[in-house]
């Protein structure tokens, strides 16, 4: 495991044998059609963190700031997908700090040069990092973990008394539509893929009305000073992007599911590229809880 005697200011990529058996797991469902739908082997994953992060990180970097993330912290940033939060994470807490980046697959992390560690894990299946830790952050992660209370159980045990745990989630049952204003066909179409999308989510075992239930989570898991909040971006070139990326990404799946034809996709890839759309995505619920001293 990640030990504390490593400098934080010295590069690190961690790549360790305890890992090798959910990654092995992770790609062998990815090859059955069972795995995780958006998985990072794809070229457009690189796009859609990038989307995702000009989307979603001010409002992760407003909260954790609101959190008091400072020097000397000790934070593990869960399913981080790309550098952008464990980054910044990084540069809050200083060479005195801590920053562990996991993730099931590493594949768009810097693996030499970040000042902070990177380690291939399975959150709902191996045993949570050494800590303990000041911070537990996790970001669109738990909704597309089949076992994911027993991973959030996982990351309060490993805060210290009186570390905060920030999970955010999506909740695409709250909002499920790609354009809420469905005025005409080019609409219509966008809706009738996303609830195909959604479908191939739920198929994964994502649970779509998860981002709701994340403040009884936290408090059942016994954390205290709970709150949450939601952001829900309606229309912006980012969200157009993000929704392009993603629909190139699931084409074919789409496509062999019977949800939408190789044509339909391309007419509604055009509509995005031409600006017709105003594509919004699912609500954002941002839950945060502090877990009590001794």
């Amino acid at each position: 495991m990640p030990s504390d005697s490593v400098p934080v200011s010295a590069p690190r990529f961690v790549d360790r044998p305890c890992y090798f058996r959910a990654v092995t797991d992770y790609e062998a469902d990815q090859r059955h059609g069972k795995g995780y739908l958006l998985d990072n082997q794809q070229a457009e994953a690189g796009e859609r963190f990038a989307a995702l992060a000009e989307l979603f990180d001010p409002v992760t970097f407003r909260r954790l700031r609101a959190l008091g993330v400072a020097d000397g912290w000790s934070c593990w940033e869960v399913g981080a997908g790309g550098p952008s939060v464990p980054g910044w994470l990084a540069e809050r807490v200083g060479e005195k700090g801590r920053v562990l980046a996991t993730d099931l697959d590493t594949s768009w992390m810097p693996q030499a040069g970040a000042p902070y560690e990177v380690v291939r894990h399975d959150v709902g299946a191996d045993e949570a990092p050494e800590g303990p830790f000041d911070l537990v952050h996790a970001r669109l992660v738990l909704v597309h973990v089949p076992q994911r209370e027993a991973a959030l159980r996982a990351m309060v045990r490993a805060l210290r008394p009186g570390g905060w745990l920030l999970v955010e989630d999506a909740d695409p049952a709250l909002q499920p539509l790609a354009c809420p204003d469905e005025y005409g066909p080019e609409q219509e179409l966008a809706n009738r893929i996303r609830r195909g999308f959604r479908a191939l989510l739920a198929e994964r075992g994502a649970q779509l009305a998860f981002g709701r239930t994340l403040p009884r989570l936290l408090r059942t898991a016994g954390l205290v000073d709970v709150e949450a909040e939601a952001y829900f971006p309606i229309t912006s070139p980012v969200g157009s992007a993000l929704e392009a990326a993603t629909v190139r990404q699931i084409s074919d799946r789409l496509i062999e599911g019977g949800l939408a034809t190789a044509e339909e996709i391309e007419e509604h890839l055009a509509h995005i590229g031409a600006g017709h759309l105003d594509t919004a995505t699912a609500p954002l619920i941002s839950a945060w809880g502090r877990k009590p001293s001794e």
